[in-house]
């Protein structure tokens, strides 16, 4: 029997969309599905509703909770991670609240920035855990991260961990759809192409029928800037870089260091900046999971429909060889020839029985590779720290970072790292 492993199972919800995509697929009945979780209520909490959807779904997939992570690992022939290492409290809270204090607000802190290189430095020494396992009992195992931050933890996983590693993201498929609805084009019949780096890559190309689209879209944009809105960030990149990128304003906002200013409190009212939007969520999602539980997890006629998560496509792709495309998260093996080798880039990829292939982009416009170099900087001097476990590593990530160093003085920054390197405690390995 294949075997499909979902790390981090007691994200309840998730599961249900990954694992029952799984289930409804015809080519994927017979397999395992093996669940794990350090969290022993959300772990049997996602097995009672993914019994409950097999019951109902008629689905001949296996559902087994372990305990056990290499039991839950060996033989896997697919892995899927979904952890988030920290939670909302202690470590949200922390990666907020103690650069706040130094007059640094971010946004969703979970990719760069300040809160995404802590997020990276507790999440890291988890994820090289989990490769070890993997090298011992599942070795050849394809591993599909959907865990933030997307590019370092990607790139760590192929890099030092040994895996292989596709990270994957929501950001590419809605970014077409999303623009599109917003401005009112008709979205039949388009082509696109996107590259770059994830929650930066760039839409750049759009046509229909061999037309640029283009052209029309920023026509449109500038008249919804005249309004707010809720994706102004976005369009104010486009309309001074000249493309459209993927991950939403509220993520956008906090990469750059235009945006986000105490010098210009009026910024976060022009461009619709809902500053501490993560936590907010964080809380609301809690608050939520608490009425949605008992309709989820004890539903003995539980539904589900496919959703557009990539998951169960790559799967289903490589059991069958026909092809599906996805936009991946892989190692820069001269895939865009103007970022730096040893990034994380996001491209167009061919899945089939061969695997996940990238495709070849070449240059990105100048301006464009320019502004994900400011991001790529930050990641690899993360990755850099949590491979050496030098401290000074983790001021060199925090000081080349765009909105960081826009904000603070380098003192400022050096302080606020050992600040946060002391709250987080446990949570990081010893850094000298």
């Amino acid at each position: 029997m294949s075997k499909i492993t979902f790390i981090g199972a007691g994200s309840t919800v998730f599961a249900k969309n990954v694992l029952g995509d799984c289930m409804a697929t015809p080519a994927l009945q017979g397999f395992e599905l093996a669940l794990y979780d350090i969290d022993s209520r959300r772990l049997s909490d996602s097995e009672n509703m993914l019994l409950n959807l097999k019951r109902s779904s008629g689905s001949t997939c296996e559902i087994k909770a372990y305990t056990d992570r290499k039991e839950a690992l060996r033989g896997a022939k697919y892995v899927i991670n979904a952890i988030q290492v920290g939670g909302y409290d202690p470590c949200t809270i922390t990666d907020f609240e103690i650069p706040k204090k130094y007059g640094l607000r971010q946004t969703i802190a979970d990719t760069v920035g300040i809160g995404g290189i802590f997020r990276n430095l507790r999440t890291i020494p988890v994820m090289l855990d989990f490769a070890a396992d993997i090298r011992e009992v599942c070795p050849d195992a394809l591993f599909m991260n959907y865990t933030n931050p997307m590019a370092v933890l990607t790139n760590v996983m192929n890099t030092y961990g040994g895996v292989r590693t596709v990270g994957l993201c929501h950001s590419v498929q809605v970014c077409v759809p999303h623009l599109f609805e917003h401005l009112g084009i008709e979205q039949e019949g388009l082509q696109a192409k996107i590259a770059g780096i994830n929650h930066m890559a760039w839409l750049l190309e759009v046509t229909k029928d061999g037309k640029d689209l283009y052209p029309e879209i920023k026509r449109r944009a500038a008249e919804k800037q005249k309004e707010p809105h809720n994706d102004m960030v976005r369009y104010e990149i486009m309309q001074k870089f000249g493309y459209y990128n993927t991950e939403s304003s509220e993520h956008t906002a906090e990469y750059h260091p235009y945006f986000i200013k105490r010098n210009y409190p009026e910024l976060i009212d022009r461009f619709q900046i809902p500053l501490d939007e993560y936590p907010r969520r964080c809380v609301e999602q809690i608050e939520r999971w608490e009425h949605m539980r008992e309709e989820m997890v004890n539903n003995r006629n539980l539904e589900h429909e496919r959703s557009h998560e990539y998951a169960s496509y790559i799967i289903e792709a490589i059991e069958t060889n026909i092809p599906y495309k996805i936009g991946g998260n892989v190692m820069n093996t001269g895939l865009i020839t103007n970022l730096p080798r040893e990034a994380c880039v996001e491209v167009p990829c061919l899945v089939d029985r061969s695997g996940i292939q990238p495709t070849f982009i070449g240059d990105l416009p100048p301006q464009l590779a320019a502004l994900n170099r400011t991001n790529i900087n930050t990641q690899l001097l993360t990755i850099e720290a949590a491979i050496t476990r030098k401290k000074e590593h983790i001021y060199h990530a925090a000081m080349l970072d765009p909105h960081t160093a826009a904000e603070l003085s380098m003192d400022d920054i050096v302080n606020m790292c050992n600040e946060l390197i002391a709250a987080h405690g446990k949570w990081l390995p010893e850094y000298h």
